[in-house]
């Protein structure tokens, strides 16, 4: 069980952007965010680990009360730190948008974290805590029982457009190669033997070009993780809460059609690049020149993060309370719901916001679960998170809901 008498209570690692290799890069990061912020550092620590020294991780692991796991791509570098939280009595949080490496960790430590009573929580950042917890936000304020809910994203940027980090861009290249591979359905086999039961009619799936008549605008899938993270929550509520499962389809938004015809374009000659080494290589090397901008690894500028913010509009339809207790359902639901998620820039503002204050509920609160590999809603619904988000920028609201008498 993570010890109270640790030296440390969270250890972010990555802090450097080189994984702790250097310690005056460390300190230099330390007195920049010091002076930026205008707090005392005098007391904080600096510790030196590497992913590829498993001793170092160990002793990391061992001092701390938590790890803020920010290195990745998680499918390369993530298994060693979970491995060492794990042994060591260690809560870990992440911000990993990549499922085969979330499903794998749960598959292989779930059981450890439980007897060594651990919070391990993946997808912490924006992938996937609006999403999940937006679901959470969208069940807890229907009357009723939901069945269906969709969730539409939607990115603004100023004139400056918006940028994203490198390493964002290579996890999406190891997850596209390794998708031709099929792992990720093997290992979902053997996570989940179980068909997910069903709620409520059918979800019809929209295609691969949607117009969305809520929001009055064409739409593509959300291809980030946040319909398997959301999956994966609703399996553990029916398992371990004896919920009703929500049906969840994620969708982002998109400025025209010609829009996404363009992404489409892309998208093609990207994902043939992804099946070969060299073409891999080619995609890493030059990632501004094949993303159109959009990755670089110098990530966005102040004034691109200024100008930029998210938003999620989530639309759902359930059974009221009296349909639920009549019995008998009807055919249809005969509720809806409307909800928002926003929030500033995605990856550097929205994502530090939301595992920072993941990380202060488990250490300050009586958590829902005594441990196990979890995703955010399993580990944080019942929790202050939601209000605590509210409080710090990610705001949760709802827009409407009905219910017929």
């Amino acid at each position: 069980m993570a010890s109270a008498d640790k030296q440390f209570s969270i250890v972010v690692f990555g802090a450097s952007g080189f994984t702790g290799k250097y310690v005056d890069k460390l300190e230099k990061v330390l007195q920049e965010t010091a002076n930026e912020l205008g707090y005392d550092v005098k007391d904080v620590g600096v510790i030196i680990a590497d992913v590829s020294d498993g001793s170092s991780l160990n002793s990391m692991c061992s001092s701390a009360k938590m790890i803020l796991n920010c290195v990745g791509p998680y499918r390369f570098y993530g298994e060693a730190v979970v491995k060492a939280a794990v042994d060591n009595g260690c809560h870990h949080l992440d911000i990993s948008g990549e499922p085969e490496f979330l499903e794998k960790m749960q598959f292989q430590y779930h059981d450890q974290a439980v007897r060594e009573g651990v919070q391990i929580v993946g997808t912490c950042g924006f992938d996937s805590i609006p999403a999940d917890m937006g679901v959470v936000f969208a069940q807890e304020s229907f009357p009723g029982e939901l069945c269906h809910l969709e969730s539409f994203l939607t990115i603004h940027s100023g004139p400056k457009g918006s940028s994203g980090h490198f390493g964002t861009y290579q996890s999406i290249i190891h997850g596209v190669a390794s998708a031709r591979e099929g792992n990720l359905k093997k290992l979902r086999a053997k996570l989940f033997p179980k068909p997910m039961p069903k709620f409520g009619p059918k979800l019809a799936r929209r295609g691969a070009i949607s117009y969305s008549r809520e929001l009055q605008k064409w739409c593509i899938p959300f291809m980030g993780a946040d319909p398997s993270v959301v999956r994966r929550s609703q399996r553990h509520s029916v398992e371990i809460r004896d919920k009703k499962p929500v049906q969840f389809g994620a969708y982002v938004s998109m400025p025209s059609l010609i829009a996404i015809l363009l992404l489409y374009f892309f998208g093609i000659f990207f994902f043939l690049l992804c099946q070969f080494k060299k073409g891999r290589d080619l995609l890493e090397k030059y990632p501004k020149f094949f993303s159109f901008g959009l990755f670089s690894h110098e990530g966005p500028t102040k004034e691109q993060m200024d100008e930029s913010s998210f938003s999620f509009a989530f639309h759902g339809a359930g059974y009221s309370q009296k349909a639920v207790q009549s019995g008998t359902l009807p055919a249809k639901p005969d509720g809806q719901i409307e909800i928002k998620v926003t929030g500033p820039e995605m990856g550097y503002v929205a994502t530090p916001i939301c595992i920072v204050q993941a990380a202060l509920v488990i250490l300050e609160e009586t958590m829902p679960n005594s441990g196990g590999v979890l995703t955010p809603a399993a580990a944080f619904a019942g929790t202050s998170l939601i209000d605590r988000l509210n409080e710090n920028g990610v705001k949760f609201s709802v827009v409407r809901c009905e219910v017929e008498e």
